[in-house]
């Protein structure tokens, strides 16, 4: 039990460590959650601060999950007696969950997508890839990135139910289909204020000419 405690709270940890609050405040002299949509996100700093900025957000913000996924794969190899799949599923969830309330800031913090990205790239590259491209395929389609990222969520489950390999740990489909269903409806749940306006036909549309240089 301990051992699922403690790689719980490290993963909850790295997911608070907000990059685009620090990486905004050290580039532009303010904090992104006081600008555009108020999300501390890749997106709103490409809006907000820059290229440069939001590049530097995403890679770091993928890093933190593929750290969080890196170190329970260790711990579940060093213990002994722990479901090795229930501890990397449980770095997942709670790296994301971190980065959407991070501690470190009042709470407040991302919508998860690109922390999802390194989880999911982590647990099975295979089925990171297929969401990855398919989230771009439907960004460059529609030109917002919220409608990428929720297809991605759900396209996650869908897949887990066809590719049984490539696994990082590998188990039977049923375990991980659970974990990807949770996953992704924190993901959809993150976005309902966008699911409601794309709805409404109001969603921002991403334009890197007017994103700041």
């Amino acid at each position: 039990m301990a051992t699922y405690i403690i790689v719980a709270l490290i993963a909850y940890a790295i997911g608070s460590i907000n990059f685009s609050v620090i990486i905004s405040r050290k580039m532009a002299g303010f904090d992104v959650r006081e600008k555009g949509s108020g999300n501390a996100g890749t997106t709103n700093m490409l809006r907000s601060v820059g290229k440069k900025a939001a590049l530097f957000t995403l890679i770091c913000d993928i890093l933190k999950g593929v750290i969080a996924i890196l170190i329970a794969f260790i711990a579940g190899k060093i213990a002994q007696d722990v479901d090795r799949v229930l501890l990397v599923q449980i770095a997942g969830i709670l790296v994301v969950f971190g980065h959407t309330f991070p501690i470190f800031f009042e709470f407040k913090g991302g919508k998860g997508i690109a922390t999802s990205l390194g989880v999911l790239m982590m647990i099975n590259w295979q089925i990171g890839l297929i969401c990855l491209v398919f989230a771009l395929v439907i960004m460059a389609f529609t030109k917002m990135v919220s409608m990428g990222s929720v297809g991605a969520a759900i396209l996650f489950p869908v897949l887990t139910l066809f590719i049984n390999t490539n696994f990082i740990i590998e188990a039977k489909g049923i375990r991980y289909f659970v974990f990807s269903v949770l996953l992704a409806a924190f993901v959809i749940f993150n976005h309902r204020e966008n699911i409601k306006r794309i709805a409404n036909g109001t969603e921002n549309k991403l334009s890197f000419k007017n994103a700041k240089d």
